[in-house]
């Protein structure tokens, strides 16, 4: 799916639609797969077919997908203004804190109780975790659960409004720092080089505050998929990703792969 179809509707028949409650809050999830668990978290406008082309991958590789519903509407491409429209309900709610430098969405509490009982229903070594864009950074707020080992930022975006800040607060990243260097562990990022959402500045700031920690890799914008409907090269393993063997996107979409497979199935 290399053209992109603004009026494809995925039906998501082919996952287990669940309301999961944690922490008090119920929310939907989308379950397939078998194996150790990965939340897949999107991007804003929410669940895509793109979205959900790349959870299949992960389902693919051997791996069980949980796709949490946080914003949008499932399995469609909505076009821009209601796009904008998700983007401006997302800044308001109280679950995400889109302009906060220093502080983590509430919403990363509800996360980090998913991985737990992700892990406990499907074991392994533990779980992983790719946000994007807006849900980016999540996934390094989600590694206060000790069951989060594989954690994967693709474009984090946030906050909106400052391009060197973290959207952590400095206890929890200095928390994540510690169990990094206690276990051995990594967090991977991607970004495309001119991509006006996540810039220099975040991937910069990262790497000083977490050193060889941060595994992050700059795409060039030239490895964009000029079809997609956003012209500024930002969706890594989404909207942006050329579906063609040798492409930079597609390398990039493996590593994360086998990143997952590394360390949740490792030699097993």
């Amino acid at each position: 799916m290399t053209a992109i179809d603004p009026q494809f509707t995925d039906s998501l028949g082919d996952f287990e639609k669940r309301q999961v409650t944690l922490l008090g809050k119920t929310k939907t999830v989308y379950v397939a797969g078998s194996g150790p668990a990965v939340i897949v978290m999107a991007e804003i406008p929410g669940i895509s077919p793109y979205v959900s082309r790349f959870a299949r991958w992960v389902r693919d590789a051997g791996l069980t997908v949980y796709m949490p519903s946080l914003f949008g509407t499932d399995g469609v491409l909505p076009g821009q203004g209601r796009a904008m429209l998700t983007l401006a309900r997302a800044c308001i709610s109280k679950e995400f804190r889109a302009f906060a430098s220093n502080a983590s969405s509430p919403v990363t509490q509800w996360l980090r109780a998913l991985a737990a009982a992700a892990h406990e229903e499907c074991g392994g070594k533990g779980v992983g975790a790719i946000g994007m864009c807006f849900t980016g950074n999540f996934a390094l707020s989600m590694m206060l659960e000790n069951s989060v080992i594989a954690p994967v930022l693709s474009q984090p975006s946030l906050p909106m409004h400052n391009p060197s800040g973290l959207a952590i607060a400095p206890d929890e990243l200095a928390a994540v720092k510690a169990r990094m260097e206690a276990e051995d562990l990594t967090v991977r990022a991607y970004r495309f080089e001119g991509d006006s959402f996540c810039r220099a500045e975040r991937f910069a700031a990262y790497a000083e505050a977490l050193g060889d920690r941060f595994v992050g890799t700059v795409l060039p914008d030239s490895a964009a998929n000029p079809d997609a409907p956003l012209k500024t090269p930002h969706s890594v393993v989404t909207l942006h990703l050329i579906d063609e063997a040798g492409q930079p996107t597609v390398q990039a979409r493996d590593e994360i792969l086998d990143f997952f497979r590394a360390r949740l199935i490792g030699d097993q």
